[in-house]
């Protein structure tokens, strides 16, 4: 495995664990069933992502991404201080939907970057992209 691979493997990890804290953090906030139904589908397609990018780092004996608690705890402050005086479903998918966009420019960069990435790790990177802009379009309905 070249180190684009891992270094790709590893945004991969990076992306999925700070959407996954951030649903956390929001289905606390959330009321609308059909809402939190769709935010718990998202958590489970990016832990699925996550977990493929685990197994191939693994498999290559390379080590994986650890999050940073500062930054998990910077994350959820920001989310919490944003949702203090208005959490309607609109701005929690508001919210999702521009942390998705912003993790979707960032797989974008990072893929155009590594480009001496192998397939199985671009097409995983491909398939978070793909699934940050079905995530995207079902947010957009909460507007």
């Amino acid at each position: 495995m070249k180190q684009d691979d891992i270094t790709l493997l590893k945004d991969i990890q990076k992306n999925t664990h700070m959407a996954m804290t951030a649903i956390d953090t929001l289905l606390d906030k959330a009321e609308d069933n059909e809402f939190i139904l769709n935010l718990s589908r998202q958590s489970i397609g990016y832990a699925k992502i996550h977990n493929d990018a685990v197994e191939q780092l693994i498999e290559e004996g390379s080590g994986t991404y650890r999050s940073n608690q500062l930054n998990d705890m910077l994350l959820r402050g920001s989310i919490h201080a944003n949702t203090l005086l208005n959490v309607s479903t609109s701005h929690l998918a508001d919210m999702m939907i521009q942390g998705s966009n912003r993790g979707l420019m960032d797989m974008y960069k990072s893929v155009k970057h590594h480009t001496r990435a192998e397939a199985k790790s671009i097409e995983l990177a491909q398939e978070l992209m793909n699934f940050d802009k079905k995530s995207i379009e079902i947010m957009k309905e909460y507007l």
